[in-house]
């Protein structure tokens, strides 16, 4: 990382916040900082579980609970227990609240025009377009990986995810019950681990190592959102995976995968994976491979992170 280019990101902050107005005191023409109009914002008319908000913008929970607090004081915001689970506790905007969220948006598209007005046709088509790939680029750098119990609301939900594009994909659709089984005992250390990829708190990639004995482990439910495909998510997950192997006692990961998966497979190509001759007999299985790995670094405490 160059210095030069921590001087651009820094100049791209400066000028970004100068004209979306985030300096003002009174933002998006409104007597209220830039935390709690985006908090509204993010609530927005269908309303929103507090963790979800608190997930997506990145808040510590305390800041966010006391900007709902100040939000409600002025009859914008109530906040309920949720109606599916009375642990997690959902705001809504009231008519007041759902009025200052419209004059918002309406602002918004107002400083955003603003912005495009004194450019050419070629000039606005740039900008959008340079925008959408910086967008891009932050979600990357922005992505988060973690473990999580694989019985977890969003282990099963990437699971579902990963066989409903398998079922798509093959010619001969899937059925999760004729492949290889990989049971959530197995995906916990220390027989395994099933980590997941954030991106602003939305679960965007998955996937997930099991133990095979003496040493070797197999790469499962590697599965990432097509919302995020070409960020560079799935060789960071793939990376990471490999880690938590290797901090599990493993000195070889295998896999096995079907041939109308061509990213994946290039995927591993390029992450140093070899094909191999077939070691299971998973029915959907066209491609197997192997990569040996790398010593554990010294002072690494195997089965941590």
């Amino acid at each position: 990382m160059r210095e030069e280019q921590i001087a651009q990101v820094r100049r791209f902050h400066r000028i970004v916040t100068q004209r979306a107005g985030a300096l003002e005191d009174r933002f998006l023409g409104r007597d209220r900082p830039l935390g709690e109009s985006r908090v509204l914002w993010e609530i927005g008319p269908a309303g929103a579980d507090l963790r979800d908000v608190r997930a997506r913008l990145g808040l510590d929970s305390g800041y966010l609970s006391r900007i709902v607090q100040a939000l409600s004081a002025r009859g914008l915001v109530e906040v309920s227990p949720a109606e599916a689970d009375e642990r997690v506790r959902r705001a809504r905007l009231t008519p007041a609240g759902l009025a200052e969220y419209e004059e918002m948006e309406a602002r918004a598209d107002e400083v955003a025009a603003g912005i495009l007005a004194p450019l050419s046709t070629s000039q606005r088509a740039r900008l959008v377009s340079a925008m959408a790939e910086v967008q891009r680029l932050l979600m990357a750098a922005g992505t988060r990986i973690e473990r999580v119990d694989p019985s977890s609301r969003d282990a099963r939900w990437c699971v579902q995810q990963y066989f409903a594009e398998l079922a798509e994909r093959f010619p001969q659709g899937f059925d999760a019950t004729r492949s290889l089984p990989a049971d959530d005992a197995d995906l916990r250390p220390p027989r395994g681990v099933f980590l997941v990829a954030r991106v602003d708190g939305e679960t965007v990639a998955s996937g997930a190592v099991k133990g095979m004995g003496s040493g070797i482990g197999s790469i499962k439910r590697m599965w990432v959102s097509p919302s995020v495909r070409g960020l560079g998510i799935g060789r960071r997950l793939l990376d990471a995976l490999e880690s938590e192997a290797k901090a599990l006692g493993m000195h070889t990961v295998r896999l096995e995968t079907n041939g109308t998966l061509v990213e994946a497979i290039a995927l591993y190509r390029s992450a140093g994976y070899a094909e191999v001759e077939a070691f299971n007999d998973d029915p959907y299985a066209q491609h197997w491979f192997e990569k040996r790995l790398a010593a554990l670094p010294k002072g690494r405490a195997r089965g941590k992170r």
